[in-house]
């Protein structure tokens, strides 16, 4: 059986369609983006989420610079995720989310 592949949109490396992730940079989302606060689809186009409202374009914390909600600064490229502090859980998360996505804990750590 023949299994087809489709390049990652953030490195162009080809991942397996049904992957969940990148094996070569990473990223959580190689086919598309998603609201880091809802996980909707969303188009890096769009200024707000369609099924959210969150705004899709924030301020980086380290340089300044206004950025799309990716897992690492377009800008200066530091990441932009946190971890949950819940040990069972432990996914890494938006910093500007104030629940995990996953488990609902609050989530402490703020990016500086």
């Amino acid at each position: 059986m023949a299994i087809y592949k489709q390049p990652c949109i953030h490195c162009g490396s080809l991942v397996e369609r049904d992957a969940r992730f990148c094996p070569k940079c990473g990223s959580r989302n190689p086919f598309g983006f998603q609201c880091p606060s809802c996980l909707r689809s969303i188009d890096k186009g769009s200024q707000v989420c369609a099924n959210c409202g969150r705004p899709l374009y924030v301020t980086c914390p380290f340089c300044g610079e206004r950025t799309f909600v990716l897992e690492i600064c377009e800008h200066c490229g530091r990441t932009l995720m946190v971890p949950c502090q819940n040990r069972r859980c432990g996914e890494r998360k938006f910093f500007e989310n104030e629940k995990c996505t996953v488990c609902g804990k609050k989530i402490k750590i703020k990016l500086r």
